[in-house]
């Protein structure tokens, strides 16, 4: 009868130990190790493809704005008399500004697009039905918060093109009813656009909108890791978790999920 062969030691067990110690540190006293291993390496379609990327190239496009914006906001001077100069020292001076701003103008565009994409993707695959229905709020609410950030952007280089452009979205908030005109005025700090204006879109673009989307991908991701991933329609496996057979009744109805005749009884 053969033996399986023994199994070779690992050599330097000490070297080792010692690489693998941070990460055991860590994890036992936060598991976040453990966490991120299960979220890298959870189970998904078998038939998952390209069309399941559209979430984390969005993810990705997010990062590279917050990445860039924060560089930008090292040199920009959110005041009129200053943040024009301050854009032109950023394009022409600084090393490598020129990409960086580039990057951050067009990436804008890159992530409104990818995420128009990714809900394409989600609604024709059926992924906001059961029990997703609260994640593709979340989704809608990202979209609009991602909306919202590039037109607080428009206005921060202070010239032609973004004070009109700028006015032009002010006044279309200010038809909105009953909070628009509201809206409008507080924007502008006024009758005319100034440099309160400027102080409340820095301060939007940068602190307000920017936390609201990490707070909203967070909790999105949340979901997407609890849930899992949808299977494509023209996959043999079941797509989505199936409702539970068993319906708890109450008062001889079972609520919306099944609701009784009307005017009538329930069927036993």
């Amino acid at each position: 009868m053969a033996t399986a062969p023994p199994r070779k030691k690992s050599s330097h067990p000490e070297l080792k130990a010692a690489a693998l110690y941070p990460l055991d540190w860590l994890e036992e006293r936060s598991g976040l190790v453990g966490g991120i291993k299960y979220f890298l390496f959870r189970k998904v379609p078998r038939d998952s493809g390209w069309f399941h990327t559209l979430g984390s190239a969005s993810l990705t496009a997010f990062l590279v704005q917050a990445i860039t914006g924060v560089i930008l906001a090292m040199y920009y001077k959110p005041d009129p008399d200053s943040a024009y100069a301050s854009i032109q020292f950023i394009t022409n001076d600084l090393t490598l500004g020129w990409l960086v701003r580039g990057m951050h103008r067009w990436g804008a565009s890159v992530f409104i697009i990818l995420m128009f994409l990714h809900m394409a993707r989600v609604f024709l695959f059926g992924s906001y039905k059961y029990p997703r229905e609260l994640n593709w709020i979340v989704g809608v609410l990202i979209l609009a918060l991602g909306m919202l950030e590039g037109f607080t952007g428009y206005l921060l280089p202070w010239d032609q093109t973004a004070y009109w452009a700028t006015v032009v979205g002010i006044n279309l908030n200010g038809t909105m009813p009953v909070i628009g005109p509201f809206l409008a005025q507080w924007l502008a700090g006024g009758a005319e656009i100034g440099s309160d204006a400027l102080s409340k879109f820095y301060s939007l673009h940068m602190l307000v909108i920017p936390g609201g989307i990490f707070a909203l991908i967070g909790f999105h991701l949340y979901l997407v890791v609890r849930l899992g991933v949808t299977s494509p329609p023209w996959s043999d496996e079941a797509a989505g978790r199936e409702r539970p057979d068993e319906v708890v009744v109450s008062n001889g109805r079972e609520g919306l999920v099944r609701p009784g005749r009307r005017g009538g009884s329930v069927d036993g």
